[in-house]
């Protein structure tokens, strides 16, 4: 199956990182995510909500978390992606692992993957090779510009 992987150096330690894809407030700041559903375990819900109006939710992603290593790992399963103009698609699964490199770089790893066939797929798929890239830049960005680097920060 198809498979969308990131890598970048974000100078920061590890677990700022796994907070970024797990705090409300973070995930706002950063990504936009307007409403959030994370309990942080493993077989805890995952659910991020953009676009929000009267008329609902522009998009969703939705999941349960495998994996939930607090400062170095989070797997979201059976992940879901929702817009109104296209069929649900997944299930599918996300992975974001942080680690420490060195002089307080942290090396983030990203990898969605569990993309199937069809027309709606081939969309999702190249949407996601294109933004992947850009979001991970921007929460780099994010981190580094608001000097989110210590936990004592």
């Amino acid at each position: 199956m198809r498979k969308v992987e990131e890598m970048i150096n974000i100078r920061t330690e590890p677990e700022i990182i796994i907070s970024a894809f797990t705090e409300p407030e973070m995930l706002l700041d950063w990504w936009g995510v307007q409403r959030t559903l994370i309990d942080k375990r493993p077989g805890g819900v995952y659910t991020l909500a953009w676009n929000i109006s009267d008329k609902g939710f522009g998009f969703l992603s939705t999941g349960f978390i495998k994996e939930y290593q607090p400062g170095k790992l989070l797997v979201v399963d059976n992940f879901v992606y929702c817009n109104p103009e296209k069929p649900f698609l997944g299930p599918m699964s996300l992975t974001i692992h942080a680690r420490k490199k060195n002089d307080g770089i942290s090396e983030l790893f990203l990898c969605q993957d569990g993309y199937q066939q069809g027309p709606d797929w081939d969309w999702y798929y190249e949407v996601v090779k294109q933004a992947w890239p850009e979001v991970v830049n921007t929460l780099k960005e994010y981190l580094e510009k608001n000097k989110v680097i210590t936990k004592s920060d």
